[in-house]
């Protein structure tokens, strides 16, 4: 379900040297130093450099094994599920949840559907939160996940490939810093932000937040509209690092315990729900239907 070279790599990065890690892996050095020499050239990025203490990892290197580790672990983990949901097919429903997407908003939706589906299970499917990840995730809908919590609107939801159920509006607020100028406020105004650096999604990722960032550009061109290219963890961090404001949703509050969400004096929202495939089992129709009130 993965390349094995992965694995090879990791155990490189652990032992520090080609020779610790063949024994290891009880193959030739000559072999683990081919692995590495097509991986690296499969992904065309230097992943470890020589030094007097033997092997180090590049700035490539250190991103991917971080990464790799949670690859490989998911996969292991896909296939674990996978077992399990031939036994329980028609009663599980894989919800996946990431910082960004947290699974919570969804557990009053489950007790509703709950009391009609008495039989429904609910498993919990972790991921990490990528460009690469929203897009593969969300456009296969139904392989490993079957549902996903989180904002959207009809543009996203064609660039997804997969379809949405509106569960509620969510009003777009502002993160700041505990240190922040704002922080202290209860609510803020529009002329709040007025010399702010304020951090938003890229135009075209949310018609409801392009209609935003155009209310900004032609009415308050005191505020600073920095455009940044996922919500993920990296994000956050950076709001409170740099002390600029981040545009969010009250969902997100938890993502970040060093930021404060703030409500601001502006009717702009943003739909929140359900995200599944287009073409959803069986099983994901009940759940749905019922969550509809039909």
């Amino acid at each position: 379900m993965y390349n094995t070279q992965l694995e090879t790599f990791l155990v490189v990065a652990d032992q520090g040297s080609f020779n610790k890690a063949a024994e290891t892996l009880y193959i030739s050095a000559p072999a683990v130093t081919k692995q590495i020499n097509l991986l690296e050239s499969s992904l065309g990025v230097q992943l470890f450099v020589r030094t007097h203490r033997g092997l180090a990892l590049t700035e490539a290197g250190k991103s991917l094994y971080k990464d790799s580790k949670y690859i490989i672990q998911y996969c292991k983990e896909s296939v674990e599920r996978a077992r399990k949901a031939m036994q329980e097919k028609d009663q599980v429903i894989r919800i996946g949840t990431s910082p960004i997407t947290p699974a919570q908003p969804l557990v009053a939706a489950w007790n509703q559907a709950q009391e009609k589906l008495p039989g429904l299970k609910l498993q919990m499917i972790p991921f990490m939160n990528s460009q690469e990840n929203a897009r593969e995730i969300l456009k296969n809908l139904g392989s490993n996940i079957d549902v996903v919590a989180g904002i959207f609107d009809d543009t996203m939801l064609k660039l997804r490939q997969c379809a949405g159920l509106e569960l509620a509006k969510q009003p777009i607020c502002c993160a700041v810093a505990a240190g922040h100028r704002l922080a202290k406020k209860e609510r803020l105004t529009v002329q709040d932000l007025y010399g702010e650096n304020f951090l938003m999604m890229h135009r075209g990722w949310s018609n409801y937040v392009d209609e935003l960032r155009d209310d900004i550009w032609k009415n308050h061109p005191q505020i600073h509209v920095v455009d940044f290219d996922i919500y993920n963890v990296d994000i956050f961090n950076r709001c409170e690092n740099s002390n600029d404001v981040l545009m969010v949703v009250e969902n997100w509050k938890d993502v970040h315990p060093l930021l404060r969400f703030i409500p601001v004096d502006w009717s702009y929202t943003i739909p929140y729900g359900i995200l599944y495939s287009s073409e959803p089992s069986d099983l994901v129709k009940r759940f749905l239907k019922v969550l509809r009130g039909n």
